[in-house]
């Protein structure tokens, strides 16, 4: 039989498939449990806005169209929400797909691609698929070293990745440091800075010291490229839409990449009325602080240290048995996420729920842990 190892494109026969949070009906499936408690995919728990699931219900009659392949009225949205030229975005399938066609627009095996330790599964992934060069550098207190990574860059250098807040790590970068930095990458290296976490992160409740929109660098810095999603803070995670903005040259050229209908016609329709519900963005943002502040105020009294973050999760330092631990969690209903695959290996990633589902998962956290 043919080995089809052998005539797949390089960079494949050693890649493996990214690893998302357990599905709740898995668990059920797997450990007949009934009441599970999802805290491992960074998803908002308190979902859509209801402005958004009533578009979407009365949008459903015309799911035999196809949807719009250029997203007009989503990108005319994002322009007057944003204040950003309609030509300068690119819409896909989540902020995921996003990333993949950034490297596929610029990447090729004779390239190499910088990100930090502990950063984005999916940065190592894209570079694999295209058989670039990944470098790797170390990270700075869980986070991205702006100063490694400058001094990483070579003339075969074409893509670096700066995810801020970093996930796993919830760690992000000031706005001088970061714009220092792009004013010191080469013109010829095109800077990635990932906001999926933008929205948390903005949020002053959070007190996060000198947070950056870095929308606001686009003009000075032609080589930059800024990603978010509507998958965290609108709740659409589901729905599958991201979007970035960059230089008009370089939308148009993600757009050539870009597959048609790559966004589909809810997903439109949904995070339009998204934007349009901001109030509702705010009470989701005002539930992240407060349970931020009540989990770690939990793992103190646990005294369990944890890296402050930026974002709707955090991550917690529960020893050397922490894949005992999430699996006995697991036994309890509780879905978390390990980070062995980060680097991490005695670090659980919680998610931020609502508060009855953060105190089920800190009860069931003392019940293993036999803390209670």
């Amino acid at each position: 039989m043919t080995d089809y190892l052998e005539l797949a494109a390089p960079g494949l026969s050693g890649l493996h498939p990214y690893q998302p949070g357990k599905p709740i009906e898995a668990l059920q499936r797997e450990y007949g449990v009934s009441r599970v408690v999802k805290l491992a995919s960074n998803e908002n728990p308190l979902g859509p806005s209801p402005r958004v699931v009533a578009a979407v219900r009365d949008a459903t009659m015309e799911l035999a169209r196809y949807p719009d392949g250029n997203g007009f009225a989503l990108k005319t949205a994002l322009s007057r929400h944003l204040g950003v030229g309609m030509d300068q975005l690119t819409i896909g399938n989540g902020s995921n797909d996003l990333l993949e066609l950034i490297s596929r627009a610029f990447v090729t095996p004779a390239n190499e691609v910088i990100f930090s330790a502990h950063s984005f599964a999916v940065y190592p992934l894209v570079t694999q698929a295209l058989n670039a060069r990944a470098v790797v550098t170390p990270a700075k207190d869980w986070g991205n070293d702006l100063d490694a990574m400058r001094q990483a860059v070579s003339p075969d250098t074409r893509l670096i990745f700066i995810a801020n807040p970093n996930n796993p790590t919830g760690t992000w970068l000031d706005g001088g440091s970061l714009e220092r930095f792009l004013a010191d990458v080469p013109e010829h290296v095109i800077v990635v800075v990932d906001e999926a976490y933008f929205e948390y992160a903005n949020d002053a409740c959070l007190d996060i010291e000198g947070y950056p929109n870095a929308l606001q660098w686009l003009a000075r810095y032609p080589n930059l490229i800024v990603t978010r999603t509507f998958s965290k803070a609108y709740g659409l995670a589901g729905l599958r839409v991201g979007y970035s903005v960059s230089h008009p040259q370089i939308a148009d050229l993600l757009n050539r990449v870009r597959q048609p209908f790559n966004v589909n016609y809810l997903a439109l329709v949904g995070a339009c009325a998204a934007l349009q519900d901001q109030d509702y963005l705010k009470q989701v943002i005002a539930l992240n602080c407060a349970e931020m502040g009540a989990l770690c105020k939990a793992f103190d009294t646990l005294e369990l240290t944890y890296i402050p973050s930026a974002g709707n999760f955090i991550a917690v330092r529960v020893g050397e048995n922490a894949a005992d631990l999430y699996e006995a969690l697991l036994r309890e209903g509780v879905i978390v996420r390990p980070v062995a695959n980060y680097g991490m290996p005695e670090y659980l990633r919680v998610t931020i729920g609502t508060k009855e589902e953060n105190e089920i998962f800190v009860s069931s956290l003392k019940k293993v842990m036999n803390r209670g």
